[in-house]
């Protein structure tokens, strides 16, 4: 008897994006989908979050950048917002013991002055618990905007130029990626490799515009509480697919 069975298509992973940026976006509507209220899309979103955590990991990702909060989502309704800002809370608390098992480092950017106390202190707690780990860098983009931490950075350049510690003609690309918040990050991945947003939405929505300039996108209808390690797979799969010239030909 012959054996018919199609074999299964195995994934084309020969280039692993070092850094990967994802826009965690349609937690709402996953909710909304479900006849639930929108903040347990939110809670749902968090338990893909540490899936896709930990399959980039094995994966031999090096640095994850998620989009978890931006300057403009203090918009959205406050009791939105407070349930929002007890999740870091929440999933510290109850993953950064299998995060650190797993030798993953949690770091942040973002304007957090302005967080919840409990917030804060759920984030240094988990920064200082992990801060010895070598493996991926589970970053944090929390009260992050794209613009406002240029225009900080910028602000810091003008101040040394005032202060007479650099000319304007020593600022260079290097000088100015060295302000950023994301300076803290290797400096040969700082800049995303591959930015994925869920959702269907086709934007980047003020999330990292300066290190994308050469990042390839990915964009995908699944919501993101919907996103677990396959959809992952797939993402890295289509990236494999491109070649990066970087403005070269």
């Amino acid at each position: 008897m012959f054996n018919f069975r199609r074999k299964e298509k195995k994934p084309h992973l020969d280039k692993i994006p070092n850094h990967i940026g994802i826009i965690m976006d349609g937690n709402g509507r996953w909710a909304k989908k479900r006849m639930q209220p929108r903040v347990m899309g939110h809670k749902a979103g968090m338990d893909a979050l540490q899936e896709v955590t930990i399959k980039a990991l094995q994966l031999g990702v090096k640095i994850l950048t998620v989009y978890a909060f931006s300057t403009e989502n203090w918009s959205r309704p406050e009791s939105e917002v407070s349930f929002i800002m007890n999740l870091p809370v929440e999933f510290f608390d109850k993953y950064v013991p299998e995060l650190n098992a797993n030798n993953v480092r949690v770091q942040v950017i973002g304007d957090t002055k302005r967080l919840p106390e409990a917030t804060l202190g759920a984030l240094n707690r988990a920064c200082e618990t992990t801060k010895h780990n070598s493996g991926l860098i589970l970053n944090f983009a929390l009260n992050y905007g794209g613009r406002a931490e240029i225009t900080e950075a910028v602000k810091m350049i003008a101040q040394e130029v005032l202060e007479a510690n650099i000319s304007p003609d020593d600022i260079t690309e290097e000088v100015i990626a060295n302000h950023l918040m994301t300076n803290h990050l290797p400096y040969l991945y700082r800049d995303p490799d591959l930015i994925i947003r869920t959702s269907g939405e086709l934007r980047l929505s003020n999330f990292l515009p300066w290190q994308s300039a050469y990042s390839e996108f990915y964009f995908t209808p699944v919501l993101w509480p919907d996103f677990k390690g396959d959809e992952l797979v797939k993402a890295i799969e289509s990236y494999n697919e491109r070649q990066r010239r970087f403005g070269g030909i």
